[in-house]
């Protein structure tokens, strides 16, 4: 009987597909969480995968724009109105295989991209119809393809016999090795930690993704020819003059991972942790990677106080949250609208128990007798003028009032991290520790993903700072296709 009523489902969306004016007959649908009771006591993804029919009728609500804004809005320029065809035709693994034509992190893209902020925010219907749910479309059919090991034809491709040293495993680092076993080089990607995706697999909590994406995306990067040689530090367990020596170009991204304190008196406090220490702490218990320098942090019963508005402030509040803390605040020095972090994660968050505090700045953090106690905040107003894009802020602090706390998080956000090797190949950083390329370190330099060094290509957040995911994958494919050309291949 459910095949019949599928099969029924199935011939009335080729039905009405092809009608222009479908999407006024047919809503955005977003992907189903599973409840709160239930999400806010695990680790595992809150969405709930669509169904083949709701994946064709929500594809069917593509306008096929002659102008594809959500296309260019995309950091990858994803083929996105193209592979929505496919999909409304039920052409799952030529869906797939268009996405990764330009991504080689689909289902993760479609996972922690900021699509309302990028493509879906650029797409036509989101002038008061919804937009397509391009992401939820991206992550469900890249997992069906991956769930049956789909792997693109790369029968004809031609072996160059060109090694190139990748340090690093993010998603800077994979977006350059992908495309660059695409085209018959071999690309080995060495990382200090146990497992590839870098803060995709170490910062990010399972909840918004789980580990076993980035496993099953391992897999299908060996499977074309991509080497892995992770637990293994440039500078420690391999000198970078090897590397140097050994291949024929290097391509460094290794990201930010030193953490922003804002110079907080009483940073140093027991009891107060920099995010990504809580984050990979967290994650490293629940793999058991047995990484020694991240100890496990628990939270449960006490009173968490979370400071900043960012993703990675809400990936803490809702890890504590599932840890079972007593409290969960976040406190942030701007309103609600001007935070930098997702609203769909704020959102969420807000669900989940955790109590937002708007207009506020941390002063200072306060221990009794050697024991963390308090954050001392004072209120902030808005002011109409703006900096960098959001809006100014002056602090009254007569305002002053205490938090209770028992931990204190810091997620202020990250900054260049650079290593003590660059100078040894000739790798440059500007004022700020991040690596300069073309763009920051003149016109004679050929390429915009180069760096002073001959051969050394660098790109994602240690050229351009602390940023999404997708512009990291952008930067690393972009330095691919500069090192093809640089090894004439």
């Amino acid at each position: 009987m459910s095949s019949d009523k599928e099969n029924k489902d199935q011939q009335a969306v080729k039905a009405v597909a092809n009608d222009p004016l479908f999407f006024l007959k047919e809503e955005r649908s977003v992907n189903k969480k599973r409840e709160v009771e239930e999400r806010s006591i695990d680790f595992q993804e809150i969405y709930i995968a669509k169904e083949t029919t709701e994946l064709s009728t929500q594809a069917s609500r593509c306008l096929d724009c002659g102008n594809p804004y959500c296309e260019w809005k995309c950091p990858l320029h994803n083929y996105i109105p193209n592979w929505l065809e496919l999909v409304k035709n039920e052409q799952f693994d030529q869906a797939a295989s268009l996405m990764h034509e330009t991504n080689p992190l689909p289902e993760i893209c479609g996972r922690v991209c900021p699509q309302d902020r990028l493509c879906e925010q650029a797409c036509t219907l989101n002038t008061g119809f919804g937009a397509v749910t391009i992401g939820a479309i991206e992550k469900n059919v890249s997992d069906r393809a991956l769930a049956k090991r789909w792997r693109p034809d790369l029968s004809d491709i031609v072996a160059t016999g060109k090694k190139v040293a990748i340090v690093g495993a993010g998603p800077a680092g994979l977006g350059c090795a992908e495309l660059l076993a695409r085209n018959g080089v071999t690309p080995v990607v060495f990382d200090r930690y146990p497992e590839i995706g870098g803060l995709l697999t170490f910062g990010i909590p399972g909840f918004k993704l789980e580990k076993e994406i980035i496993s099953r995306r391992r897999e299908f990067l060996q499977d074309i020819g991509v080497e892995f040689q992770l637990s293994t530090e440039v500078g420690k367990d391999i000198q970078i003059e090897q590397l140097k020596s050994d291949y024929d170009a290097l391509f460094l991204g290794m990201g930010c991972y030193s953490s922003v304190t804002g110079n907080l008196p009483g940073a140093d406090s027991a009891g107060v942790i920099k995010a990504l220490d809580f984050l990979v702490a967290n994650i490293n218990h629940q793999q058991n990677y047995g990484m020694k320098n991240y100890p496990y942090q628990s939270v449960k019963g006490k009173k968490v106080v979370v400071l900043g508005g960012g993703d990675t402030a809400m990936d803490c509040v809702r890890s504590s949250i599932r840890q079972q803390a007593k409290s969960v605040t976040c406190v942030y020095r701007r309103d609600k609208g001007s935070m930098p972090g997702s609203p769909q994660e704020i959102k969420n968050a807000s669900e989940e128990g955790v109590e937002f505090l708007f207009n506020r700045q941390p002063l200072s953090i306060i221990s009794e007798n050697g024991k963390l106690s308090s954050v001392e905040v004072a209120t902030t107003e808005l002011k109409t003028e703006t900096n960098g894009g959001r809006k100014s802020f002056v602090v009254n602090e007569t305002e002053r009032t205490h938090l209770d706390a028992d931990v204190v998080i810091l997620a202020f956000g990250f900054k260049a991290s650079p290593e003590d090797w660059f100078e040894k190949i000739g790798v440059t950083t500007k004022d700020n520790g991040l690596v300069a390329t073309q763009e920051h370190s003149g016109p004679e330099l050929p390429y915009k993903q180069q760096t002073r060094a001959e051969g050394v290509f660098a790109g994602g957040d240690m050229v351009r700072g602390a940023d999404l995911v997708v512009t990291a994958v952008a930067e690393g494919r972009q330095a691919a296709k500069e090192i093809l050309e640089y090894l004439k291949v």
